[in-house]
């Protein structure tokens, strides 16, 4: 008789998770769904989970202690940072993310942010819509030929838009202490130092995870080495960025300018005081978005789980543990395995 298997969707329902379910046919699964907010949603809801797929629900050391079954976490997208790795590690859980779905929309959604900055598309719209044909009133504006982007963390996303702003013949620079120098000198990208990234870019994008080393990492400090015609790009995480020092960057003219697709707290409020600056693009954290990344992701975070019931070892596990790896179920299934 086939096991039964309990997968745990603690951000979603039946209806977005129907591409995991073809992929996963093969195997005997009993699905459990909800929008948990809260530790004592998660729990109820993932109390007998074997497999955990999540995007924002809190597994914290509390909750992942209370779930005996558990033997997966799989976070839907890149960030691990609403799950306690440590606490999944001293259970020998594996956390998996899904870190390749979305690299190119999420490099397309930065230089759209880092065009509109610099070109200050908003606010010129905005002026057509006051019936103000007078652009110099919003000077000054620049040319990117010639200017430095400046890399926080040079990943898969911070590679494809440099690979990107070098067409627009920007040079490009890269501060990131967890990667090779045959890595920068592959992409043509100058391996700096932090304070040459701040002292010397004309745009500083950001491409951090966030852990308790980033939080913040963009402070009062940096921001004030930075060039005071220079714009604060960010599509990694909120927390990387201190709102209340931008803010006093923003209000002092420290900075020209930042736009932001993700906030410490989302969504802002609407008196929030990042609103108040022209200067200040804001985007609904959704820089990961398309259809085709959406369906990226849904399909890769299925092939993981695929992965590990037939007893293999999944491609992307964030902590440091050795799973337990024993075929489910001994049959092929979904073999559009490209992820």
């Amino acid at each position: 008789m086939s096991q039964t298997i309990t997968i745990a969707v603690t951000n979603g329902t039946h209806d977005t998770i129907k591409l995991e379910k073809e992929i996963l046919q093969p195997w005997q699964i009993d699905y459990v769904t909800g929008d948990c907010k809260t530790e004592e949603e998660t729990i109820q809801l993932c109390k007998d989970a074997d497999i955990i797929l999540t995007t924002s629900a809190p597994l914290t050391a509390k909750v992942i202690k209370n779930l005996p079954q558990c033997k997966m976490i799989l976070r839907y997208g890149i960030g691990v940072d609403n799950i306690d790795l440590e606490a999944a590690s001293s259970l020998q859980i594996p956390v998996v993310n899904v870190p390749d779905y979305g690299v190119v929309v999420v490099a397309e959604h930065t230089v759209a942010l880092l065009l509109a900055s610099v070109r200050k598309i908003p606010q010129v719209v905005q002026h057509v819509k006051n019936r103000n044909w007078d652009y110099p009133d919003l000077a000054p504006m620049y040319e990117l030929q010639g200017k430095t982007l400046g890399l926080a963390g040079f990943g898969n996303i911070a590679r494809a838009v440099a690979k990107r702003m070098k067409a627009f013949d920007m040079r490009v620079i890269a501060y990131d202490p967890y990667i090779s120098e045959d890595v920068f000198v592959q992409h043509s990208v100058e391996n700096a130092n932090w304070g040459k990234v701040l002292a010397e870019s004309d745009v500083v994008s950001v491409h951090l995870p966030l852990t308790p080393a980033t939080q913040h990492w963009i402070g009062r400090e940096a921001l004030q080495k930075m060039k005071a015609s220079a714009y604060l790009i960010n599509t990694s995480r909120g927390g990387v960025v201190d709102t209340d020092a931008l803010v006093e960057a923003l209000g002092e003219g420290s900075i020209a300018g930042a736009a932001l697709d993700v906030l410490e707290k989302e969504p802002p409020p609407a008196d929030h005081p990042l609103h108040a600056f022209d200067p200040c693009i804001i985007t609904s954290h959704c820089a990961h978005y398309s259809e085709e990344s959406s369906r990226r992701l849904h399909e890769y975070a299925g092939l993981e789980v695929a992965r590990f019931l037939r007893g293999e070892r999944p491609k992307h596990i964030v902590n440091r543990v050795e799973p337990i790896l024993t075929p489910v179920l001994k049959i092929g299934g979904y073999n559009h395995d490209k992820s």
